[in-house]
């Protein structure tokens, strides 16, 4: 149907366009209208990892709130980081690969039953400072309390430690002595992982070179490294949480999808009917929906919200990322446009990446374990999308006015169903909110269509 779909529009646009009346709008495949992007989600930390082999490139959205000169970064990582692992990334390949992979709302419109046009629709649709005055007096100190500082260095805005520890309460205290101001509780958690032999990546900023980087934002850190270990640190984010947290990760592999190990993957609801007044607010609907689906799973899964080839997308929420901006998102098996003779201009040529989308919303009490993940080779196309149907709402006088009407009312009432069934929401407010098709007969019709609409309409909405 999409190859049908796409051959449709390529022989008949030029047309179609000059045979539809002013302010009228045919849509025959459809077209994307809204996203549910990670700004939905207050608590959101966002994350790009590529992965392939033994090889990750983590990228760390930073949404930290408030005055920078309090800002700490403790990321426990697999290997020793070198100056040379490390990059400044953008904020915008984050947003990227946000609009490109976010849940979706897709509308139809139907025809007018009464053209024969409608045969070609396809609705079926402190301060820790790396000089060499401070440095070793800060080793000495460090040793004291079984932490070994494996390297310092700047990147950019950001002073960076390499931390290695033999013991939770020397790591905490020799952090606390240097202005980290760690949540209550974090010895316990970074226990696990000085028993694993981690070390511990330190950010924080410096003020001047931050004031000189730009708008105000603390930009991403970007990590590179070799270690068979492909996983993601969580436990030491929920020290900082006040209840739920939501965590939004972009997996890149040139394999196939990403999936965790050791937590159920769930799909989030898809391919939904659900009312046009959900238009208006797609954000408020896909929260709802999104929440509902969490309780049901009992909290412990992680949702898989798109997982496509990069290359591709159908529908679209915005043009496929560039084989650049994969680079910069860590993919450092893709060629970029000056690498590769055969791109044309700045189009993604890389049609082997795949984008894994991930949304797990964790607790203290319900995630227990930090993130596992596996590459596969399953190349299946998902995505959370959700579908919207106008009805036509024109002047309609022929035969098939009746049957029409007839598949429009009970189109509605399982789209306010759906609704009800995915939020939660009152399935009564639901129905107050949808709009009935007012059609025009022919005068001897009149009076038997109408009584037949109120008919339909007092039957399955009351």
């Amino acid at each position: 149907m999409k190859l049908i779909c796409k051959a449709l529009l390529s022989l008949w646009l030029t047309a179609l366009l000059a045979l539809i009346p002013a302010g009228r709008a045919w849509a025959f495949c459809g077209f994307y209208a809204a996203g549910a992007d990670a700004q939905l989600f207050n608590k959101a930390s966002q994350v790009i990892l590529a992965h392939q082999g033994d090889r990750t490139t983590i990228t760390m959205a930073n949404d930290f709130q408030g005055d920078v000169k309090n800002f700490a970064l403790v990321v426990p990582v697999p290997v020793p980081i070198t100056r040379d692992q490390v990059k400044v990334s953008d904020r915008a390949i984050l947003k990227k690969l946000d609009s490109f992979s976010q849940p979706r709302l897709v509308e139809y419109h139907d025809p007018d039953p009464c053209q024969p046009i409608s045969q070609f629709d396809i609705q079926e649709k402190s301060a820790i400072q790396s000089s060499s005055a401070t440095a070793p007096q800060a080793n000495r100190d460090a040793k004291k309390l079984g932490v070994t500082v494996v390297d310092q260095f700047k990147v950019n805005e950001y002073e960076i430690m390499i931390l290695a520890a033999q013991e939770s309460d020397g790591l905490e205290t020799w952090l606390t002595q240097r202005g980290y101001n760690l949540p209550k509780g974090a010895s316990e958690v970074l226990q696990p992982y000085i028993r694993q032999k981690m070390k511990f990546f330190v950010a924080k900023v410096d003020l001047k070179e931050f004031d000189k980087s730009g708008d105000g934002f603390l930009r991403p850190l970007q990590i590179s490294y070799r270690s068979p270990k492909f996983m993601l640190p969580i436990r030491l984010g929920m020290l900082n949480a006040q209840g739920d947290q939501d965590l939004i990760a972009y997996l890149l592999s040139p394999k196939g999808q990403v999936q965790v190990t050791n937590y159920r993957t769930v799909k989030v609801p898809t391919g939904n009917e659900i009312p046009e007044s959900v238009k208006n607010d797609f954000g408020k609907f896909y929260q709802a929906a999104f929440q509902t689906a969490y309780e049901r799973e009992n909290k412990k899964v992680a949702f898989l919200e798109y997982a496509w080839n990069t290359g591709d997308c159908d529908p679209c929420s915005s043009t496929p990322p560039t084989n650049d901006e994969l680079v910069k998102a860590g993919a450092f098996w893709v060629k970029t446009a000056g690498q590769n003779k055969s791109a044309r201009g700045s189009w993604n040529m890389d049609s082997g990446t795949y984008i894994t989308r991930l949304h797990v919303r964790y607790s203290r009490d319900q995630f227990a374990e930090d993130l596992v993940f596996q590459e596969t080779s399953n190349r299946e196309n998902f995505q959370g999308r959700y579908v919207m149907n106008h009805p036509y709402r024109g002047n309609m006088i022929c035969p098939a006015a009746k049957p029409y009407m007839e598949k429009v009312t009970d189109r509605q009432a399982k789209e306010a169903n759906n609704l009800a069934q995915l939020t939660g929401w009152k399935l009564d407010d639901i129905k107050k909110g949808i709009k009935p098709v007012q059609i025009a007969v022919a005068d001897d019709d009149r009076f038997w269509v109408w009584k037949l609409l109120a008919s339909l309409w007092k039957g399955l909405f009351g």
